[in-house]
Parts: C-alpha cells; structure tokens; sequence
C-alpha cells in the first residue's frame, strides 16, 4: 500500500512540474531608424574605429508597422566594420524589454533578453536582430516569462 501511494504521489508531482514550466512565446517588432536614425559619436581615431558610440531613440512598429512603442539605447564599437555591443529597451505601452550583447553590422545578430517590467517581469529568452537594409530592424523575440 506504501509503494503505491508514494508512486501516485510521484506522478503527480511530475505532472504538477510540467504543468508550471514556462511557454516559449515570440514576439516579432521593428525598431524603425528610417526617420529618427542613430547618433553616431566618432572617437579616437577619424571613421569607424573601436570606442565609437551610437545612441537611438526611434519609434517601435509591430508587424504590421503600426506604433507600439519605442526603441531606445546605446552600442560601442567593439570591432571597426563588424559588430557593437549593445544594450537597449523596448518600451511598450505593458511594460518594457531589455536586451543586451552583440550586434552584428551584417546579417543576424542573437541578442540576450535580460530582464523586463510590468507584463514582462521575470522575462528571459533571446532576440533575434535583422537589419533590413532600409533603415528598419527585425527584432523576433523568442522569450518565457516566470512568475
């Protein structure tokens, strides 16, 4: 009779586990540059060169490219023609989304999602960056949020 009851408890505790893990949701936004494009602040050496600042604050379109929010933050130049490191807020009208690592100048870029407000407190995950040459940015968070 003890065997079963601590097998059934054991079940049960293993459904309750699966039923308390985390969905991985995603969210796709576009972080628009077309008409409030990025500071760029030239240091050290003239032209692209390691320690140059970009600064943004650019309006932040769903899909759809309707207005959902904002886009905001700061990179680095850490490696003249290739890649910033970065770290920047999508501000929604729910909460906001913060995400930090290294952007690339070409192709897609994995950015870690590391925290959150509001709807998005408890958030992790990873974003998943694409410069689209004209003047906008796919920004595909793939995230779960714990509470």
């Amino acid at each position: 009779m003890n065997s079963a009851i601590i097998m059934l408890s054991v079940a049960v505790l293993l459904v309750l586990v699966g039923c308390t893990q985390p969905s991985t949701e995603t969210m796709v936004t576009i972080a628009d540059a077309r008409e409030q494009s990025a500071q760029y602040l030239d240091l050290g050496e003239n032209g692209d060169s390691v320690g140059d600042i970009l600064t943004f604050d650019q309006p932040l379109l769903d899909a759809d490219m309707n207005a959902i929010g904002n886009n905001s933050g700061i990179c680095i130049r850490t490696r003249a023609g290739h890649s910033f490191q970065c770290q920047w807020t999508l501000t929604l009208d729910n909460g906001s989304i913060q995400v930090a690592g290294r952007e690339f100048d070409q192709g897609t870029s994995l950015i870690s999602i590391v925290g959150g407000t509001g709807d998005y407190s408890g958030i992790t995950g990873e974003m998943e960056s694409t410069n689209n040459n004209d003047g906008t940015f796919t920004q595909r968070l793939r995230y779960q949020l714990s509470r």
